[in-house]
Protein backbone atom coordinates (compact mmCIF):
# COMPACT_ATOMS: atom_id res chain seq x y z
CA UNK A 1 0.00 0.00 0.00
CA UNK A 2 1.05 3.48 -0.65
CA UNK A 3 2.76 5.39 1.75
CA UNK A 4 2.34 2.36 4.46
CA UNK A 5 5.11 2.19 7.43
CA UNK A 6 7.95 -0.10 7.13
CA UNK A 7 7.25 -3.64 9.63
CA UNK A 8 9.53 -2.86 12.52
CA UNK A 9 11.92 -5.39 13.42
CA UNK A 10 10.87 -7.54 16.27
CA UNK A 11 13.66 -7.79 18.88
CA UNK A 12 15.35 -11.07 19.30
CA UNK A 13 15.49 -12.26 23.03
CA UNK A 14 19.26 -13.39 24.43
CA UNK A 15 19.81 -16.57 24.29
CA UNK A 16 19.80 -17.96 27.87
CA UNK A 17 22.72 -20.42 28.34
CA UNK A 18 25.18 -17.22 26.74
CA UNK A 19 23.90 -14.66 27.21
CA UNK A 20 24.06 -13.87 23.17
CA UNK A 21 21.78 -12.16 20.88
CA UNK A 22 24.29 -13.04 18.07
CA UNK A 23 24.07 -16.83 19.00
CA UNK A 24 20.32 -16.72 19.24
CA UNK A 25 19.66 -15.26 15.33
CA UNK A 26 22.00 -17.97 14.39
CA UNK A 27 19.97 -20.85 16.39
CA UNK A 28 17.15 -19.60 14.85
CA UNK A 29 19.03 -20.14 11.17
CA UNK A 30 19.98 -23.54 12.24
CA UNK A 31 16.37 -24.42 12.70
CA UNK A 32 14.58 -26.33 10.36
CA UNK A 33 10.53 -26.88 10.45
CA UNK A 34 10.17 -25.17 13.84
CA UNK A 35 12.10 -27.59 15.98
CA UNK A 36 14.23 -25.13 18.25
CA UNK A 37 15.44 -27.62 20.78
CA UNK A 38 16.72 -30.18 17.96
CA UNK A 39 18.79 -26.45 17.05
CA UNK A 40 19.26 -25.51 20.00
CA UNK A 41 20.81 -28.69 20.96
CA UNK A 42 22.93 -29.24 17.64
CA UNK A 43 24.33 -25.53 18.32
CA UNK A 44 25.01 -26.05 22.26
CA UNK A 45 26.33 -29.33 20.88
CA UNK A 46 29.20 -28.06 18.67
CA UNK A 47 30.24 -25.35 21.42
CA UNK A 48 30.90 -27.99 23.69
CA UNK A 49 32.87 -29.64 20.99
CA UNK A 50 34.93 -26.21 20.91
CA UNK A 51 35.33 -25.85 24.37
CA UNK A 52 36.54 -29.74 24.57
CA UNK A 53 39.02 -28.98 22.02
CA UNK A 54 40.35 -25.85 23.58
CA UNK A 55 40.58 -27.45 27.05
CA UNK A 56 42.62 -30.18 25.66
CA UNK A 57 44.78 -27.93 24.08
CA UNK A 58 45.11 -26.10 27.03
CA UNK A 59 43.67 -22.97 26.65
CA UNK A 60 41.19 -23.15 28.92
CA UNK A 61 43.77 -23.65 32.01
CA UNK A 62 45.31 -19.86 30.47
CA UNK A 63 41.41 -18.50 31.80
CA UNK A 64 41.69 -19.26 35.22
CA UNK A 65 38.05 -19.45 35.44
CA UNK A 66 36.19 -21.95 37.21
CA UNK A 67 33.12 -24.57 37.40
CA UNK A 68 33.87 -24.68 33.18
CA UNK A 69 32.85 -21.14 32.53
CA UNK A 70 35.85 -20.57 31.20
CA UNK A 71 35.42 -23.48 28.55
CA UNK A 72 31.91 -21.29 27.76
CA UNK A 73 33.57 -18.00 27.68
CA UNK A 74 36.56 -19.47 24.92
CA UNK A 75 33.66 -21.53 22.84
CA UNK A 76 31.49 -17.99 22.72
CA UNK A 77 34.51 -15.92 21.61
CA UNK A 78 35.59 -18.63 19.21
CA UNK A 79 32.00 -18.31 17.38
CA UNK A 80 31.79 -14.76 17.65
CA UNK A 81 35.45 -14.68 15.76
CA UNK A 82 34.09 -17.26 13.38
CA UNK A 83 31.11 -14.65 12.49
CA UNK A 84 33.66 -11.72 12.01
CA UNK A 85 36.42 -13.61 9.95
CA UNK A 86 33.41 -14.65 7.27
CA UNK A 87 31.43 -11.53 7.06
CA UNK A 88 31.92 -10.15 3.75
CA UNK A 89 32.13 -6.74 3.44
CA UNK A 90 31.49 -6.05 -0.54
CA UNK A 91 29.30 -8.14 -2.59
CA UNK A 92 28.04 -7.93 -6.39
CA UNK A 93 24.90 -7.54 -7.35
CA UNK A 94 22.34 -7.13 -10.95
CA UNK A 95 21.80 -3.53 -12.51
CA UNK A 96 20.51 -3.22 -15.51
CA UNK A 97 21.53 -0.26 -17.38
CA UNK A 98 20.94 0.60 -20.65
CA UNK A 99 19.71 -2.90 -21.91
CA UNK A 100 22.82 -4.82 -20.36
CA UNK A 101 23.46 -6.30 -17.30
CA UNK A 102 26.29 -5.60 -15.11
CA UNK A 103 27.68 -7.15 -11.62
CA UNK A 104 27.76 -4.09 -9.39
CA UNK A 105 30.01 -4.36 -6.49
CA UNK A 106 28.37 -2.93 -3.52
CA UNK A 107 28.62 -2.42 0.02
CA UNK A 108 27.13 -5.06 2.60
CA UNK A 109 25.10 -3.66 5.39
CA UNK A 110 25.17 -5.16 8.52
CA UNK A 111 22.06 -7.61 9.10
CA UNK A 112 22.64 -8.73 5.43
CA UNK A 113 26.64 -9.74 6.69
CA UNK A 114 24.88 -11.78 9.22
CA UNK A 115 22.60 -13.36 7.28
CA UNK A 116 24.92 -14.54 4.63
CA UNK A 117 27.88 -15.35 7.30
CA UNK A 118 24.97 -17.60 9.10
CA UNK A 119 24.08 -19.26 5.93
CA UNK A 120 27.36 -19.72 4.49
CA UNK A 121 28.60 -21.46 7.80
CA UNK A 122 25.77 -23.83 7.96
CA UNK A 123 25.69 -24.83 4.20
CA UNK A 124 29.27 -25.48 4.87
CA UNK A 125 28.47 -27.64 8.04
CA UNK A 126 25.34 -29.05 6.24
CA UNK A 127 28.05 -30.18 2.79
CA UNK A 128 30.08 -32.02 5.19
CA UNK A 129 29.53 -35.95 5.58
CA UNK A 130 29.93 -38.40 7.92
CA UNK A 131 29.46 -37.07 11.12
CA UNK A 132 27.21 -35.50 13.82
CA UNK A 133 25.61 -32.17 12.70
CA UNK A 134 26.98 -30.94 16.10
CA UNK A 135 30.45 -31.98 15.30
CA UNK A 136 30.47 -30.84 11.64
CA UNK A 137 29.67 -27.30 13.08
CA UNK A 138 32.06 -27.31 15.34
CA UNK A 139 34.35 -28.17 12.63
CA UNK A 140 33.42 -25.36 10.74
CA UNK A 141 33.62 -22.72 13.31
CA UNK A 142 37.19 -23.84 14.34
CA UNK A 143 37.91 -23.63 10.38
CA UNK A 144 36.24 -19.85 10.09
CA UNK A 145 37.84 -18.56 13.20
CA UNK A 146 41.35 -19.88 11.79
CA UNK A 147 40.75 -18.28 8.60
CA UNK A 148 40.11 -21.50 6.47
CA UNK A 149 37.74 -23.96 5.63
CA UNK A 150 34.63 -23.54 3.24
CA UNK A 151 32.86 -20.83 4.47
CA UNK A 152 35.58 -18.28 3.97
CA UNK A 153 36.83 -19.86 0.78
CA UNK A 154 32.83 -18.97 -0.38
CA UNK A 155 33.43 -15.22 1.15
CA UNK A 156 36.44 -14.97 -0.66
CA UNK A 157 34.81 -16.25 -3.62
CA UNK A 158 32.02 -13.35 -3.22
CA UNK A 159 35.32 -10.51 -2.66
CA UNK A 160 36.64 -11.53 -5.88
CA UNK A 161 34.17 -11.16 -7.61
CA UNK A 162 33.57 -7.38 -6.31
CA UNK A 163 37.12 -6.98 -6.96
CA UNK A 164 36.57 -8.47 -10.42
CA UNK A 165 33.42 -6.20 -11.21
CA UNK A 166 34.85 -2.81 -9.47
CA UNK A 167 35.43 -1.45 -13.41
CA UNK A 168 30.88 -1.03 -12.87
CA UNK A 169 31.64 0.40 -9.06
CA UNK A 170 29.89 3.91 -10.68
CA UNK A 171 26.87 2.32 -11.64
CA UNK A 172 25.79 1.52 -7.65
CA UNK A 173 24.57 5.14 -8.28
CA UNK A 174 21.55 3.47 -9.78
CA UNK A 175 20.90 1.23 -6.89
CA UNK A 176 17.27 0.80 -5.13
Amino acid sequence: MRGSKKQEKRPIAADPKYGSVQLAKFINYVMERGKKTVARAIVYGALENIAESASAKGVDASSGAKGGQGGKKDALKVFEEAVRNVAPQVEVRSRRVGGANYQVPMPVSSSRQHALTFRWIIDAARNKKGLPMAKKLAQVLLDASNNTGDAMKKRDDVHRMAEANKAFAHFARFAK
